[in-house]
């Protein structure tokens, strides 16, 4: 059976695997770990990823990272490729370092951000290596403690869960890792429990990313299909989606986005639909994608209009 293939889109969080093949050591002292650390801050700055947090053990790797408009696998590839050729020259071996490609799942932010974190910041102490997470220095947990700077890291997203004063928030950080050093193995964030190995989240959730892939693979979604789709999900009768009324803007805004991350319907095709230019939709899509960063409302809004939109050409 094919392997299915990676799901990407802007914003995307994973959680990311790389695994030693054979079940091998990849990093063989601390030179490689900071080799590693290196060429992921290189990745960041070049192709516009935010790492949450990373956990670096002997035979493999977890990264939280949450990519751009660029996919997960062009700077992973590139990652593991660079960091091979690293090993096998500083090691004098040849042949695979990685056991096959890198685990990738894509996790629901919004669900299990703050959880995601947390496991990779215990998997040490889960394994035994450390009776306290703040002494394994090959994690950003000492990062989110304050104990070690990196600006590379992206912790602002989930430091302000607990707070807007840093200090406040790193002792509700700290005191929310304690709480979960009883947790033990988590299969779901492994991709060996739940309907789609490449996903992580509820059943809408799932639905609406799988249905999203589908479109973006060339799945053809007319403009008809999509409006109607929309203005059942916000309640709004077909003939009222060039009117003034501020749902019915709303809904042209996130009819918009939809059109920019989908295939078959322009913003040519549903500007003529709306009665509106096709400059103004562009910018109405990009104010949308930048509330929807912040408003759970709205990325909720479009899942379920892909879901709705699957539904109707299943």
């Amino acid at each position: 059976m094919a392997r299915k293939s990676r799901i990407h889109f802007p914003e995307a969080l994973y959680h990311v695997i790389v695994r030693g093949n054979a079940r091998q050591d990849i990093f063989f002292g601390d030179a490689d770990r900071c080799r590693f650390l290196l060429l992921l801050q290189e990745e960041v700055e070049r192709f516009g990823y935010r790492v949450h947090a990373f956990c670096l053990m002997q035979n493999h790797a977890h990264l939280a990272l949450q990519v751009g408009n660029v996919p997960l696998s062009r700077g992973m590839q590139n990652l593991c490729f660079r960091y091979a050729m690293w090993v096998n020259r500083c090691q004098n071996r040849s042949g695979h370092l990685f056991q096959g490609r890198y685990k990738a799942l894509l996790v629901h932010a919004d669900t299990y951000h703050l959880a995601l974190v947390r496991y990779i910041h215990l998997n040490p102490y889960r394994c035994g290596v450390v009776t306290d997470p703040t002494e394994y220095r090959w994690s950003s947990h000492r990062v989110y403690c304050g104990l070690e700077i990196m600006p590379w890291l992206s912790t602002d997203m989930t430091l302000a869960a607990f707070g807007s004063n840093i200090g406040q928030a790193r002792r509700k950080y700290g005191q929310f890792i304690r709480d979960g050093l009883d947790e033990g193995h988590r299969a779901e964030f492994h991709g060996t429990s739940g309907s789609d190995s490449r996903v992580l989240g509820d059943e809408l959730f799932v639905g609406a990313i799988v249905a999203r892939a589908k479109q973006l693979k060339g799945a053809v979604v007319t403009v008809n299909a999509l409006l109607s789709a929309v203005c059942v999900v916000y309640d709004l009768p077909l003939d009222e989606i060039s009117s003034g009324r501020r749902l019915a803007s709303e809904a042209r805004s996130m009819s918009a986005w939809i059109t920019l991350e989908t295939t078959g319907c322009t913003l040519a095709q549903l500007a003529a639909a709306t009665g509106r230019a096709p400059s103004s939709l562009s910018s109405a899509a990009k104010r949308i994608e930048a509330r929807a960063r912040k408003e759970s409302r709205m990325r909720d809004q479009r899942d379920k209009i892909l879901q709705l939109i699957a539904q109707l050409h299943a």
